[in-house]
C-alpha cells in the first residue's frame, strides 16, 4: 500500500528510530510519546486492523513474539508494561496498519479514562 504511512516506513521511504526488525516485523519509538517507553511493532506485511491480523497465525504469532522482545530489551518486562491494539475510529486508531504500542517506564495510570 504506497498511501499507508507505516508501509512508507517499511519500504525505507520515511525515517523512523527502529529499535527490533526480523523479516516479518519492524518495531520503531512514537514520533509523539505517550510514556517514558512508547514503541509501535507493525507486521510489514499490510493488514488494516488486528481483526484481520488474526486470520494469519503466523504474522499474528510474529508480532506478539516481537512485542515480547521488544519489552525485554526495553527493559519494562519486571516493572510492567502495557500493550495496545486500536481498531477503528472509535479507539482513536490513527494509521489504519495494526500495531501494537508498547508503553512502560513508569505509571501508567487507568486504562481507559472517565
Amino acid at each position: 500500500m504506497t498511501d499507508c504511512l507505516f508501509c512508507r516506513i517499511v519500504a525505507g521511504e520515511i525515517p523512523a528510530t527502529v529499535v527490533y526488525e526480523t523479516d516479518a516485523v519492524l518495531a520503531f519509538r512514537d514520533i509523539r510519546p505517550k510514556a517514558g517507553v512508547h514503541v509501535l511493532v507493525i507486521p510489514k506485511q499490510h493488514f488494516d486492523s488486528v481483526v484481520e491480523l488474526g486470520a494469519d497465525p503466523a504474522a499474528a504469532g510474529a508480532l506478539i513474539a516481537a512485542v515480547g522482545e521488544v519489552a525485554r530489551a526495553e527493559g519494562v518486562v519486571e516493572p510492567g508494561f502495557r500493550t495496545i491494539f486500536n481498531t477503528g475510529p472509535d479507539s482513536g486508531m490513527e494509521v489504519p496498519h495494526v500495531h501494537a504500542h508498547i508503553l512502560g517506564g513508569g505509571p501508567l495510570g487507568a486504562m481507559v479514562a472517565g
